[in-house]
């Protein structure tokens, strides 16, 4: 729910999920909020009570935006109605995969000096951030909330291991990709991913991504320590000694 559909159609058309959108795996639509408004000038916004600088998007508009896009969904189906805002959980890999497992997702864009709360307190689940800065409006937000959560659902990647094992879903971050020529600039790509050898290379690549995780994000070993702790060496078996077999005369 947008007052600039355009930007959202626009930048999720494209690629993968544009794709994704194509061959019936999700559906995406952005509801134009100014097409609710009550008033022959589509006025969405009024100046805030108890004064202050701007706007404020008023409720009427995106109650009614969110009545029509909420009677559309097919009774059964799980929704989770959120709204963009930096008072908002953060969002990371984990969220991602949370909404995921919705049959729906509602994404309500706010601008100006924000969004009259009894609306939010009326049809909001939660607030969720992308960072501690503020945008000129929910829009990009919402783009990567969307792009984030689509690559999940079934079908939409060419198997779960085009997810899982990069940086941040698999718990740390990503080894180092490389591709043809094996020589760049003087760069060789690294031997070990010649030999042909695959577990040589799934321990080398581990090991990488151990090291620059280590070095950029140690924080997310913290949290994963069985990690790193899969690349020390498994204590050796000690051999059972051997003897005669006979009793001690002691």
């Amino acid at each position: 729910m947008t007052l600039f559909p355009e930007m959202i159609t626009s930048t999720l058309g494209e690629s993968i999920i544009g794709r994704a959108q194509e061959h019936g795996l999700i559906t995406l639509a952005a509801h134009n909020i100014r097409d609710y408004a009550d008033n022959k000038h589509r006025k969405v916004d009024d100046t805030p009570y108890g004064g202050g600088v701007g706007m404020v998007m008023a409720c009427q508009p995106i109650y009614d935006c969110y009545q029509a896009v909420r009677s559309a969904i097919p009774e059964g189906e799980s929704v989770r109605v959120i709204y963009m805002s930096p008072k908002g959980r953060r969002f990371d890999h984990s969220v991602a995969t949370e909404l995921a497992g919705y049959d729906n997702v509602i994404i309500l864009c706010g601008h100006y000096e924000g969004v009259d709360q009894r609306v939010l307190d009326e049809i909001i689940d939660e607030d969720i951030s992308i960072g501690d800065y503020v945008l000129t409006g929910g829009e990009l937000p919402a783009c990567i909330i969307v792009d984030a959560v689509s690559r999940l659902k079934e079908g939409v990647l060419s198997s779960s291991e085009c997810y899982e094992g990069e940086s941040i879903a698999s718990g740390i971050l990503e080894y180092p990709q490389y591709t043809k020529p094996r020589v760049f600039l003087g760069r060789e790509v690294p031997e070990i991913l010649l030999s042909g050898d695959h577990a040589k290379i799934d321990r080398y690549r581990l090991e990488c991504a151990v090291d620059l995780t280590r070095e950029r994000r140690p924080d997310l070993l913290l949290l994963h320590p069985e990690i790193e702790e899969s690349l020390k060496p498994k204590p050796k078996k000690r051999k059972r000694g051997g003897g005669s077999g006979k009793a001690s005369d002691n």
